[in-house]
């Protein structure tokens, strides 16, 4: 409920205006990460695994690959049933699928859009296969608690593969003291804070990005502004960190 998937939605859109080739990976068995590029919950890979008997052989990319807004391609990992097995194990499927599909390297960027819950090992494989991880946060405490809990799994995936940590994204908050004293004592940059828009949520109940959005309000053009600054930035490959939590 932080926004991760809005925010993910808007920064993929973003690269995609920069000129890159996007794919958005939801990684939430809520299954519903890509909601706002397409407009509708797209069948999961799951879902798409389980109705061909795991014969992968018989699945095409576009049974698992759809188009979003702006040219993103989205992809929706799925989950188990409530209570029914492992949700994490689904992303590294998703992986294996698109690899044999040939997909996976056709992207300048990749983006996993990851609930924040890194208690499971599965939910936190995404970093196996990442350069960069970007935490979306508010500036409450539980927050910022559970945003140390992933810098502490950052740090720990860093020690065998080439990630770093680009930084935090603030995200509907109107102040930002508990960010700051936060990054002060976990030295970490703060990529951008979006302050409390209430079109940002408005666009998640709509099904619509900003971006689709400021078609026809060009007055919310400033909002975009902020997902262009995030793109920018990851665009500059910054150096990034291994975070101490």
């Amino acid at each position: 409920g932080i926004g991760k998937s809005t925010t993910s939605c808007n920064i993929s859109i973003a690269l995609a205006r920069r000129g890159e080739k996007v794919l958005q990976i939801g990684c939430d068995p809520k299954h519903d990460s890509t909601f706002t590029l397409t407009g509708f919950l797209i069948p999961t890979i799951i879902d798409t695994l389980q109705s061909k008997d795991y014969h992968y052989e018989d699945i095409w990319s576009e049974d698992v690959i759809h188009k979003g807004y702006g040219g993103v391609d989205c992809v929706e990992a799925g989950g188990p049933p409530a209570g029914a097995g492992c949700g994490g194990y689904v992303v590294g499927e998703t992986v294996k699928l698109l690899k044999e599909l040939n997909a996976f390297y056709e992207y300048d960027i990749i983006l996993f859009d990851v609930l924040g819950d890194v208690v499971c090992g599965g939910f936190a494989a995404p970093l196996n296969y990442a350069d960069y991880c970007i935490i979306i946060t508010d500036n409450g405490f539980d927050a910022l608690f559970a945003a140390n809990r992933i810098t502490a799994s950052i740090r720990e995936k860093a020690r065998t593969h080439p990630l770093r940590l680009a930084g935090l994204v603030g995200n509907r908050t109107s102040k930002r003291d508990l960010i700051n004293k936060y990054v002060e004592a976990c030295p970490m940059s703060v990529i951008e804070v979006l302050p409390l828009i209430e079109d940002i949520r408005v666009s998640r109940v709509k099904g619509k990005t900003l971006f689709e959005m400021v078609a026809s309000e060009p007055s919310l053009n400033y909002v975009c502004e902020y997902y262009l600054d995030i793109a920018d930035q990851i665009l500059s490959q910054p150096e990034g960190i291994v975070p101490k939590e």
